[in-house]
């Protein structure tokens, strides 16, 4: 065990015991609750109107206090739900705007230690060690991630190379040249980088053991060619938001893959019932809410992330003690609805990279030409010396994509290199196909 808690940031922190952690959970809870009831702010003056602060006593009278939803932070733009005055701040970030208008979150000096130690925490999560070069291709500036990361390297020790995103080629070259340990970016990237690191012939100077990899879901199957890739890297999942601070909310271990451990002294997890808002029982699917404990500017109060996920409560061969949650279902956001049917871009992600004839990439095409929307599939082969059996690939992918979402779905695979790349930001997996616009016309591949 010992050798275990060597891999950790911070030990004691993070394997503490469960119920002395749920005293300081509750001591922080009140002091929160009690600080923005005192603060000289509109907005929480109308969200803790009907709320006591001396009946919050321990983590468990968090049903007392309301939910907090992303409409509710978009109406407060930029800076309604502020606790601190703006002169206190000193860093401002803002979501990505992947569904709409970006929500703006501010940072103070104690704001910004915490996120760079979660994210440090994290990094130890993969594997990461103080004497490592951490390559970070995350995108820079108003984006949390990769500010997010890079300090959090810095923190833990670690030298950090700040690539940002784009430019597969420049960054392959660095890999190679600097002797990274260790990759940050989106999982979609860092699978990209593998196919340009193996076209540059660079693929036998990279050195790398970890990835952390996150801001866009990825499945197991996914994992599975993305380890492979590598030659066998350790593929962690880092997940965070910035509503709440950024990347380094919850973090995979490279001993536990599966599960995340959510940073509970600082962000209190809850899995509610998407309709009910009550919490679900252990092991039961629900959507998960975040409270920050320690956050000064920008506090959240159950914050509904949108995410689908559940509780895993065995205990993790790490050692840290932390919650942990099951890597994401989907978000409730991302569900497609096609004939009445629900369905997850994941479960057909988990379909098409389960299968090792097909490579990384793919796109979810809905038609909506037609009365009823209609979904097709697009993948392409993982090498052209499987193109004689393509029609094969076809029939054995629709007959498991119609087994898992009972749903006739039309699948077309590509040769080698047929799906466009996306080296800027957050992959795009999913399409609309109207009168007006088709992105991938009749008869491409």
């Amino acid at each position: 065990m010992n050798r275990l808690h060597d891999r950790m940031f911070q030990t004691g922190d993070e394997t503490s015991d469960p119920k002395e952690r749920a005293a300081v959970q509750g001591e922080r809870l009140g002091a929160l609750v009690r600080r923005l009831k005192a603060a000289d702010s509109d907005y929480w003056r109308r969200k803790l109107a009907a709320v006591d602060p001396d009946g919050i006593q321990t983590i468990d009278d968090i049903a007392l206090l309301p939910f907090t939803s992303k409409p509710e932070m978009r109406d407060a733009y930029p800076f309604g739900m502020l606790a601190v005055p703006l002169e206190d701040t000193v860093r401002i970030h803002a979501s990505s705007g992947t569904r709409g208008k970006p929500t703006v979150v501010a940072y103070t000096v104690h704001d910004i230690d915490v996120f760079a130690e979660v994210n440090a925490r994290a990094i130890a999560c993969a594997g990461g060690r103080p004497d490592d070069v951490l390559h970070v291709a995350y995108g820079y500036g108003l984006f949390t991630g990769g500010l997010g990361l890079h300090y959090g390297g810095e923190r833990l020790g670690a030298t950090v190379v700040p690539a940002s995103g784009g430019n597969a080629g420049f960054q392959v070259q660095r890999l190679a040249d600097l002797g990274a340990a260790g990759l940050a970016c989106t999982p979609s990237f860092a699978i990209l980088l593998a196919e340009r690191a193996a076209a540059d012939g660079l693929k036998d100077r990279i050195r790398l053991r970890y990835g952390v990899f996150g801001a866009e879901p990825w499945s197991e199957p996914f994992r599975e060619k993305l380890e492979a890739a590598w030659g066998g890297i350790d593929a962690c999942d880092i997940y965070g938001l910035s509503e709440v601070i950024g990347p380094g909310v919850a973090m995979e271990c490279r001993e536990g893959k599966g599960a995340l451990h959510v940073f509970d002294d600082h962000f209190f997890p809850e899995v509610v019932d998407l309709e009910t808002g009550q919490p679900v029982t252990s092991g039961e699917v629900g959507e998960l809410v975040l409270t920050t404990l320690t956050k000064e500017a920008l506090p959240v109060l159950r914050y509904r992330t949108g995410d689908v996920t559940r509780f895993v409560d065995e205990e993790c061969p790490c050692g840290r003690t932390h919650r942990r949650i099951a890597r994401f279902s989907g978000r409730v956001d991302d569900m497609l609805v096609i004939r009445g049917v629900n369905v997850f871009p994941s479960e057909i992600e988990a379909v098409l990279l389960d299968d090792p004839a097909v490579a990384g990439q793919y796109a979810i095409v809905v038609d909506r030409r037609k009365t009823l929307p209609e979904l097709e599939v697009r993948a392409e082969l993982a090498s052209p010396d499987l193109v004689p059996a393509r029609a094969e690939v076809v029939e054995r992918i629709a007959s498991r994509l119609a087994g898992r979402l009972r749903l006739r779905v039309k699948v077309v695979v590509g040769d080698p290199d047929s799906i466009p790349r996306q080296e800027i930001g957050k992959a795009t997996r999913v399409f609309e196909r109207t009168a007006l616009q088709d992105p991938f016309p009749e008869g491409s591949v």
